[in-house]
């Protein structure tokens, strides 16, 4: 990962998905230290070099920026923008067929593009055990689902 941190998919394409959705950029330290322009990446898939989080010392770099916004005025909420902010210069972007994203809400996803990804992920409103999910693409989730399963039958799934 050429001394990176964290590897992972960028998601920007556009103004969409850029460091100034997530972040006040009219604190000064989000300011002196950021670029809004940023491409942002799907947090929720990375590829992490653990010896290189112990020499960027990222868990203490997270708590610090945790405790910076401890007033919420950084960022509002979730677990992407500290992300962002942890691994802000030491993210090494990743081939876009490592992690599909949109299956959730993207119905113009290729086979081809899923076969031949690492990973494929459901984000979006349309996940795949509700009744609006997009039918191309429940197989993909509804192969592994072991109905038998007490705690599955207990859910709603439509199925």
């Amino acid at each position: 990962m050429d001394g990176k941190v964290n590897g992972a998919v960028e998601t920007c394409f556009g103004s969409f998905h850029r460091y100034a959705q997530y972040m006040n950029f009219s604190h000064p330290l989000i300011k002196a230290k950021f670029n809004p322009k940023a491409c942002a990446w799907a947090y929720g898939m990375n590829f992490f070099d653990l010896d290189a989080w112990r020499k960027e010392k990222s868990t203490e770099q997270y708590h610090y920026w945790q405790t910076q916004n401890e007033n919420r005025t950084l960022w509002k909420l979730g677990t992407l923008p500290p992300g962002l902010i942890t691994y802000y210069s030491t993210t090494k972007p990743l081939d876009k067929s490592w992690h599909v994203l949109g299956l959730g809400y993207n119905p113009s996803i290729s086979m081809d593009e899923i076969n031949s990804a690492a990973v494929i992920h459901y984000n979006g409103n349309m996940k795949p055990w509700l009744d609006i999910a997009m039918n191309q693409f429940r197989p993909l989730w509804t192969k592994y689902v072991d109905y038998e399963m007490e705690f599955v039958q207990m859910c709603n799934f439509g199925l």
